[in-house]
């Protein structure tokens, strides 16, 4: 039976963790490396870091606190945002950071999927993608379009062909954000995850809308979703109540989804 994993993401604004609404409003939660001490030690499965503005402020990924964090956790660690080439991936990944995630370079620069895949293995890379709902189904035949520099930028590509020809170029795994579902609380977008695994055969990553663990349960058996985000259940201030991955976990369990276990 697929093992399911939840992940914590983390977007860091000057060294501290923000939570946003559809990428917009956002509000301080806490420095890195201090709420990531505190979802290593609750057993979350596994953390990605988004440096959200270094590609649009076009600068590096902020590599100190990269450091802080690799240096209090000790799970699978993924980071992104301003790697715009082999030596940036190399820097985080000296950092501390298990793998490299690429977003809106990827989209200017596709090359960098197949480079980093060779360099470092396909395993290392993910290819993270911003997307939202389309009218026009001639243009967009997903009815999904692609989105970079923090959702704020249209790329005039297919979603769902964006995701096939990263995977061609490489990429070892897709984290998929809804941008029409991020922050909303009101569950995954279930559709587009579907598209997303009929079309690929990479792990994929749920991400965006996440709000209560039933949201968690039709993620993962109602597709085969190998991972989901769930950073506003964990810390968001606007949530009445917050989960523990203990909780989640023994919910997943009881609905029959198979989830590694908490120790």
């Amino acid at each position: 039976m697929l093992t399911r994993r939840l992940i914590a993401c983390f977007d860091i604004v000057e060294g501290r963790v923000t939570k946003a609404i559809q990428f917009q409003d956002n509000i301080d939660v806490a420095p890195a490396d201090v709420l990531a001490s505190e979802m290593y030690h609750a057993q979350i499965d596994e953390l990605i870091f988004y440096d959200i503005h270094a590609s649009s402020d076009k600068r590096l990924i902020d590599i100190e606190t990269v450091k802080k964090v690799a240096a209090r956790v000790f799970i699978p660690f993924t980071v992104g945002g301003g790697i715009k080439d082999l030596q940036g991936m190399y820097e985080a990944l000296k950092a501390g950071a298990e793998k490299i995630s690429v977003d809106s370079m990827a989209v200017r620069n596709p090359e960098i999927i197949k480079d980093g895949a060779k360099a470092f293995g396909s395993q290392c890379i993910v290819l993270s993608t911003q997307v939202k709902r389309e009218a026009d189904t001639v243009k967009f035949p997903s009815g999904y379009q692609v989105y970079i520099d923090g959702a704020r930028t249209a790329t005039g590509l297919d979603a769902i062909e964006w995701l096939k020809r990263g995977e061609s170029l490489g990429a070892g795994e897709i984290c998929l954000n809804s941008i029409d579902n991020d922050g909303t609380l009101g569950g995954y977008d279930i559709p587009l995850m579907k598209k997303a695994e009929a079309a690929v055969r990479v792990p994929l990553i749920a991400s965006g809308g996440a709000g209560r663990p039933e949201h968690l349960s039709d993620v993962f058996t109602q597709t085969q979703t190998q991972a989901a985000i769930i950073s506003s259940m964990l810390y968001s201030p606007r949530l009445e109540k917050n989960y523990t991955p203990q909780e989640l976990k023994e919910y997943l369990s009881e609905k029959g989804v198979a989830v590694r276990p908490f120790m």
